[in-house]
């Protein structure tokens, strides 16, 4: 169709969920005047990119033509380029030889007897030259879709042409199907040898669950639970159309699924993947029947389960495509997992207890034997619930909470009401299981069904425990869960201490209050130490042990002592609560970095085997803060962001990975990311209402706003990081480390009195606490007040001395920061010659450290050095005499005429700050304008 007549963009890229890189491969390759070919399996979006794309470029084209075929029209002679070209043949059938010309429309009319036998060159050069004519009055843009449905005289006729246009301004963008990786080259390659010499393949792949959980969340399936999502991303294949079928199917389904079930298969794609199915026997289908229920399906198992004809059934699945072959062993793996979920759903029920009672003697694993025997029983039985207990048990010491998790409330499915332990008790440690494995929606659903049933004072409070831990860092939102818990725990000091450990994390989180925090947790840890529960003591302890070593209290390496003691609970001692976790805060603040990688390094490997979700993100963002520390950038940009991949996964802890994340991008990535993540991290701890990660995520707001440069903003973020720790009861500052940044960056803006201030009061605080690194980065901000003043002698001597302290501490980009700022002061001093040396060593430092942003602040200053100095400013009439160096030196380059733009590109600072230090000048100077800071220079009062 003419662009006049384009179709509206019904799909925008931005709205294409987890296609970022194949839509971006795509787009590069048609703005360089190319064709596509995108190619996937059935749903996998290949509609929806080519719409997007289309409707992008289509823009730019004078002319879009388009087809899009299906299977039961792919008989019909001539029909795809009946969609192509029919609504333009009146156009270019004047220009066509007249052999041409007949031919052509005897095949998209339909009025004559024309044939590819009969009349293929005439056809075939008629094709080539319309596409011709149309370019000559501008681009052509060809769309088809579901190329493997083109009658094959439409593409016989549409790649001839193809091969020909040569430099003619025709491209094409076009969608086949493909089966999948093992078979995609052989699928599309008639196709690509149809297209353009310059066609560009590209393939789209499954999803990741983070992307299909975004996908249902922006189609109307918001709200699923964790790990409902992950049960729909492993069941789709991470293929985008059977993951909103799905979705679907759930949202409609007045039930969801009990735990052991499958999810529910809509007919919809029970049809699209078991239309081959009708080729089996009866035989070839109990035996994938067996299969399907099988968590790791093999011929042997098979075969033990009864089915002894298994490989030949097997073979004959896997000939109709129903199954693959498994390269790495003998393991039976069906094609796609929805072939699996969708025969398990289409089996009658008699038949799948039938299945999993084979399976429950043939499983050689005791955790999927009991499985087998749960789902091949119906009501309850004691005995199957108590091998369901014990599997559940044995899962967890596998490190495996998740499926824990699924097998306990599979036991309190049979567990009868009269057992001791009963179905809710079951049900609460499956819940705590859940909170292990990060899926804390399910969590939560469990407490909330066992609050809505029992009584029993015990059982009441560890429901309500579980809710508080599922909210996360947002503790404030379940608020009203405390009274409630207080009174369910009566005068019961074990139950009471559990109540009032999550109090002192409130007061913690919401209040922003670390000695009504310390305080909670002490008055736990006397309680579970009453009560018994060595547990609770040790998390209480674990917490009052970190509130102290933040708050600069002089006891905590005495608690830390106390957690440590024996005995532990395992879980607990790696627990990112735990004393573990604490005694790693603690080295890392006492700048003691090898054993806090050490300590931190094993903490990770012991969560990892237990599969602790949560403690395994904390824990990499942990291990990612020590490299920061050690100059060892992109190790830590890589942990930040696995971290942060696996919190977004999981939706757990995604502020704080946010938080560190920006801090690693800042130093070793890319610095606008860095501010992308800062504020996600803020407005995060906000929404969260969660004061500790806030101030926190403030911090790397301002860190980052001072390596791009605006140190307007910096200052802006870290004053309100000053006021939230002040009010917070928070002294050490090794918590945070932002003051040299804070003072550095107050220079930056003119104000060194300020800076100066910020030193003493900070330097008193890390001389009282030993903080060693803190001292040296705190001289080096102060050299930088110093050279503010003038004082360039003492300022190198400071900056010397810090660098050399800083790098006998282990930490890395802190030298290096200082070597820059020692290069830049040699590099302003008057007479010096013009050149690179004096930034040499900074370089050289930031390189070993792979700090790429402060690397091109090098190279910038570089550049800058060897353009030679800016003119020198004119003299500073008395009227300014009085104001800061910063201050001075924008009000003389305004008397220079130099706008607001000039002045931050002369003196290295944002616009912002220009704006920020004038308004400062008119205060302190009694003025309006810069017409005014004029009127001063030349002795004249302003009007």
């Amino acid at each position: 169709m003419r662009r006049d007549f384009a179709e509206s963009g019904g799909c925008r890229s931005d709205l294409v969920i987890g296609r970022e890189e194949s839509f971006g491969a795509a787009r590069e390759q048609l703005a360089r005047g190319g064709s596509v070919l995108l190619h996937g399996p059935a749903g996998i979006g290949k509609s929806t990119v080519l719409r997007a794309l289309a409707a992008e470029y289509a823009r730019t084209a004078h002319t879009v033509l388009r087809c899009s075929a299906t299977e039961s029209e792919s008989h019909l002679p001539f029909l795809a380029l009946a969609d192509l070209l029919g609504l333009v043949l009146d156009d270019v059938s004047g220009g066509l030889p007249a052999a041409q010309r007949t031919a052509l429309e005897s095949a998209l009319t339909g009025r004559g007897e024309s044939t590819l036998q009969r009349d293929g060159l005439a056809l075939r050069l008629a094709v080539l030259s319309a596409l011709r004519a149309l370019a000559a009055e501008g681009p052509v843009l060809v769309v088809a879709d579901d190329l493997q449905w083109l009658d094959p005289a439409s593409a016989e006729l549409l790649g001839f042409a193809a091969r020909r246009l040569g430099d003619t301004p025709v491209r094409l963008l076009c969608a086949v199907r493909t089966e999948g990786p093992e078979t995609e080259g052989a699928a599309y390659d008639r196709h690509l040898r149809a297209s353009p010499p310059d066609t560009r393949a590209v393939r789209l792949g499954p999803l990741t669950r983070a992307q299909v959980s975004t996908l249902l969340d922006e189609r109307g399936y918001a709200g699923l639970p964790r790990s409902t999502v992950r049960d729909i991303h492993r069941t789709s294949g991470g293929n985008p159309l059977f993951a909103l079928e799905l979705g679907r199917a759930l949202a409609e389904s007045p039930t969801p699924p009990r735990p052991g079930e499958p999810l529910p298969v809509p007919t919809s794609l029970r049809a699209l993947v078991l239309s081959r199915l009708e080729m089996l026997s009866a035989e070839a289908r109990r035996t994938l029947l067996v299969a399907s229920a099988g968590a790791r399906p093999t011929p042997a198992l098979l075969h033990a389960a009864g089915r002894e004809n298994a490989e030949a059934e097997t073979a004959q699945a896997a000939a109709l495509g129903l199954l693959a072959t498994d390269p790495e062993g003998p393991t039976v793996r069906f094609a796609h997992p929805l072939i699996s979920a969708a025969l398990y759903a289409e089996a009658p029920a008699p038949e799948r207890r039938a299945a999993h009672a084979a399976l429950s003697t043939a499983a050689f694993d005791p955790i999927e034997r009991a499985r087998h025997l749960a789902l091949a029983t119906t009501g309850t039985d004691p005995e199957v619930a108590a091998r369901l207990a014990e599997a559940a048990a044995l899962s967890r010491d596998r490190g495996a909470p998740s499926v824990a998790a699924s097998l306990g409330l599979l036991a309190a499915r049979h567990t009868p009401a009269d057992s001791a332990p009963g179905p809710d008790e079951r049900r609460l440690t499956a819940a705590e299981d859940a909170i292990t494995a990060g899926e804390p929606d399910l969590a939560r659903d469990i407490a909330r069904e066992v609050l809505t049933r029992t009584g029993v004072p015990g059982e009441r409070v560890r429901a309500w425990m579980v809710v508080i831990e599922a909210a996360g860092q947002a503790i404030g939102e379940v608020d009203a869960v405390f009274p409630q818990a207080l009174a369910d725990a009566g005068d019961d000091p074990r139950l009471l201490a559990l109540v009032h450990y999550q109090l002192a994390w409130r007061s913690l989180v919401v209040q922003g209050d670390f000695a009504q925090g310390r305080e909670e947790a002490a008055h736990a840890a006397r309680l579970a130490a009453r009560a018994g529960d060595r547990r609770t003591e040790v998390l209480a302890l674990a917490f009052q042990a970190q509130a102290e070593t933040l708050m600069g209290h002089p006891g905590a390496p005495a608690t830390i002592r106390r957690a440590l003691e024996e005995p532990q609970d395992p879980r607990v001692a790696c627990h990112h609560n735990g004393a573990g976790s604490s005694r790693f805060r603690w080295l890392v603040m006492s700048d003691r970095l090898a054993e806090a990688r050490t300590t931190v390094t094993a903490l990770l490997r012991e969560v990892r085997r237990r599969g602790m979700a949560e403690s395994e993100v904390h824990y990499l963002r942990f291990l990612a803060e020590t490299e920061l520390h050690s100059g060892h950038c992109g190790r830590a940009l890589e942990l930040s962001r696995e971290s942060l991949t696996l919190a977004r996964d999981a939706g757990i802890g995604e502020g704080a990975g946010a938080m560190q994340a920006a801090l690693a991008e800042a130093a070793g990535g890319d610095v606008e990311r860095a501010l992308a993540l800062a504020l996600e991290a803020v407005r995060r701890a906000e929404e969260d209402g969660d004061a500790v990660y806030l101030s926190r995520a403030l911090a790397a707001l301002g860190h980052a706003s001072l390596v791009a440069g605006d140190a307007g903003a910096a200052v802006r973020a870290l004053r309100r990081v000053r006021e939230l720790e002040a009010g917070a009861g928070i002294t050490d500052p090794a918590r945070g480390r932002w003051q040299g940044d804070l003072a550095e960056a107050l220079v930056r803006t003119g104000e060194p009195a300020e800076a100066q201030d910020v030193i003493e009061v900070t330097r008193a605080h890390a001389l009282r606490l030993g903080r060693e690194s803190v001292l040296a980065v705190l001289d080096r901000a102060e050299a930088q007040v110093r050279a503010a003043r003038g004082e360039h002698r003492s300022a190198v001597t400071r900056l010397a001395s810090a660098r050399e302290r800083l790098a006998g501490l282990g930490y890395g980009l802190e030298e290096a920061r200082a070597a820059f700022a020692l290069a830049a002061l040699h590099a302003g001093r008057p007479g010096r010659a013009a050149g690179g040396a004096s930034y040499d060593e900074a370089a050289r430092l930031f390189r070993r450290c792979r700090a790429l942003p402060w690397l091109r602040q090098v190279e910038a200053a570089v550049a800058a050095q060897a353009a030679g100095p800016p003119p020198a400013p004119p003299a500073v009439p008395d009227a300014l005499a009085g104001l800061a160096s910063m201050e001075r030196q924008v009000a003389a380059l305004v008397m220079e005429g130099a706008t607001n733009r000039e002045i931050a590109a002369r003196l290295f600072v944002s616009v912002k700050t220009v704006e920020a230090t004038l308004t400062r000048v008119y205060r302190k100077l009694g003025i309006r304008s810069r017409v005014d800071i004029v009127r001063l220079a030349a002795g004249r009062r302003p009007d």
